[in-house]
């Protein structure tokens, strides 16, 4: 078959397969489009990603994100809130699994950044680079920081319980803050250094960290005790 000839035939099939990809709900077009948008930014970052690489990447027309988002803004904006909501649901799932002692909820909480499912080098760099842009865009930073305000709340929350159970002197906000930053400086050296620092090694941190702020609540190993107050 001549060159000529495997063009032409291209282009019905690229038709066709274009008009399918036309019926499919409308909910499943926009995650495919999302989730083409996170290959975008974690590829090229925020300012090279565009409409149209996003249509490429989706094996959509360009003209089918318009109609969904009808700008990068919105495209964008819908993003985070995809990220964030998924991040919020399974950190909830896994909070809701664990034994209802204080030191199983705060492992599962904490331990629920390095999920598989979550922490993945695309995500992560997606990630960072839309939040790297909440300083010149406002409606980014709300959308970010009222997603993660449950996440926090429900951290220093833990720590109160944690606090009162066993007697810590710590406050229990300033230490919410610095289990939270500690999360997101193990996000960042994943994202910067990729498969060179392991999930696992990241996982160690953070069993170490709850150690050492809640040695009445975690076994040398990182294993969760239970703690009464009468017993601390």
């Amino acid at each position: 078959m001549s060159q000529s000839e495997k063009k032409q035939n291209a282009v019905p099939h690229t038709q066709a397969v274009e008009a399918s990809r036309r019926r499919e709900p409308k909910a499943l077009r926009r995650e495919q489009l999302i989730n083409a948008t996170i290959d975008s930014l974690a590829k090229r970052g925020y300012a090279a990603t565009t409409l149209a690489d996003v249509a490429d990447g989706a094996g959509l027309s360009r003209g089918i994100v318009n109609f969904h988002f009808t700008s990068k803004d919105n495209l964008l904006s819908e993003t985070i809130r995809y990220l964030q909501d998924e991040y919020t649901a399974n950190w909830m799932a896994m909070v809701s699994k664990a034994r209802s002692d204080t030191a199983s909820q705060l492992l599962a909480l904490v331990t629920a950044d390095l999920d598989r499912k979550i922490c993945t080098h695309r995500k992560l760099a997606a990630w960072f680079a839309l939040i790297t842009e909440a300083k010149s865009r406002p409606n980014y930073q709300k959308l970010a920081w009222e997603r993660n305000d449950k996440y926090r709340t429900t951290l220093t929350m833990i720590c109160r319980k944690a606090k009162q159970e066993a007697g810590y002197l710590y406050d229990s906000q300033s230490t919410g803050d610095a289990i939270y930053a500690m999360q997101e400086g193990l996000w960042l050296r994943m994202m910067l250094f990729g498969k060179d620092y392991k999930r696992e090694t990241a996982l160690k941190v953070v069993l170490d960290t709850l150690c050492t702020i809640f040695p009445k609540h975690f076994a040398a190993d990182g294993t969760p005790l239970s703690v009464h107050p009468e017993d601390a």
